[in-house]
């Protein structure tokens, strides 16, 4: 897909001046987007398909950073992850100014399009209240993100895919349901570790990782949005002044 190359130079004032501070990007956000950026935009494609280890070697950075710097990067809208096979992530990159910029209507996904006056999905704390919390378990639909099991009410916990102590969120691109065994052995494992964990033994199929790698993907891209209950109307009842 050819691209008009951008300017260069604007680029890279853009990403430190302005997308670093505005997104909060780590060492390696900067130096995994600019090396994306620079192998995508400024060579006129808008797409760019790549490895892990390869970006990885590229950045001189581990795999395991990188692996969360795409993550993240595709949670705060800087890339979208269009298809994740064997031989690599095909994402869409987008340049500094085109992040948090208002998208066409049609490239909106129906959970995120926003009726006046309507909350921020981005913006909401999904672990604290217990309403949004149902919404990530039903959002499931009773089975395990991880194994797939599927499992009773009082057997389901909600699980960060990136750590806490990593920096991971309360988004909704970042809490996940689970079975009470998955969250216990995944404990600060990266989601896609513990993903290949339960495929050698065998609580997986090969099928079943792959589609499973693919949702976390979707979910930092931010396809997999919960659907939230109106909030309930409170009628209160007037008494009335006359008598009968």
């Amino acid at each position: 897909m050819k691209n008009k190359k951008p300017n260069a130079e604007l680029v890279w004032k853009q990403l430190d001046d302005d997308l670093v501070p505005r997104l909060g990007l780590s060492l390696t956000e900067r130096v995994v987007y600019a090396h994306l950026v620079r192998h995508s935009r400024l060579e006129g494609q808008r797409q760019l398909r790549f490895g892990i280890v390869w970006l990885a070697r590229s950045v001189h950075v581990s795999d395991q950073p990188v692996r969360h710097a795409v993550r993240s990067l595709a949670s705060k809208g800087a890339l979208r992850v269009v298809d994740r096979t064997q031989a690599g992530h095909l994402a869409e990159v987008f340049l500094p100014e085109e992040i948090h910029a208002a998208p066409p209507e049609s490239a909106v996904p129906s959970c995120l399009a926003r009726r006046p006056g309507s909350p921020n999905l981005e913006e909401m704390d999904f672990l604290q209240v217990s309403s949004r919390r149902e919404a990530l378990h039903a959002r499931e639909r009773g089975l395990c993100f991880y194994c797939l099991r599927r499992f009773v009410a009082r057997g389901r916990v909600l699980d960060h895919v990136v750590p806490q102590a990593r920096g991971g969120s309360n988004s909704y691109r970042n809490l996940v349901s689970c079975c009470v065994e998955c969250n216990s052995q995944k404990g600060a494992t990266s989601a896609e570790d513990f993903l290949r964990t339960l495929y050698r033994l065998r609580r997986l199929t090969s099928v079943e990782l792959e589609g499973r790698l693919r949702a976390l993907d979707a979910l930092a891209a931010g396809e997999l949005c919960p659907v939230l209950a109106p909030p309930a109307v409170v009628i209160t009842k007037q008494r009335s002044r006359s008598q009968s």
